[in-house]
């Protein structure tokens, strides 16, 4: 017992510590599969077309704000554990996407432009 009184603030740093790396275990294991940022990636997709779309084009940080919005309505439990640095890194990823389909995929340039896109 004189151990433990003599020691306190070591016994306590030490349960610190431990529970940090607890924290961090459990984050690891918590982390999403790669099947589940698959679908992650095909939603930013939409999420970023549809913010083109109502944005227009030289409107990044509306865009990334609104398309981060979105993230947090639709993942909630994700955009707990998903750093604004990756999310953010992962929105580039989807615009690139955006912009190759724009470039080859004229339904997709019609729905954006707002030109009817076959339903006038």
């Amino acid at each position: 017992m004189n151990f433990i009184i003599e020691n306190w603030y070591i016994i306590l740093a030490l349960a610190a510590v431990l529970g940090v790396a607890a924290w961090y275990v459990y984050r690891y294991f918590n982390l999403p599969s790669e099947a589940q940022l698959a679908k992650v990636r095909e939603w930013l997709l939409w999420a970023v077309t549809e913010a083109e779309k109502e944005l227009g084009g030289g409107t990044g940080k509306l865009k990334l704000r609104q398309v981060y919005d979105l993230f947090v309505t639709r993942f909630p439990w994700l955009a707990r554990i998903v750093p604004f640095d990756l999310f953010s890194s992962m929105v580039d990823d989807a615009l690139e996407d955006m912009r190759e389909m724009l470039k080859t995929n004229q339904a997709v340039k019609a729905h954006v432009s707002g030109e009817g896109g076959g339903n006038e």
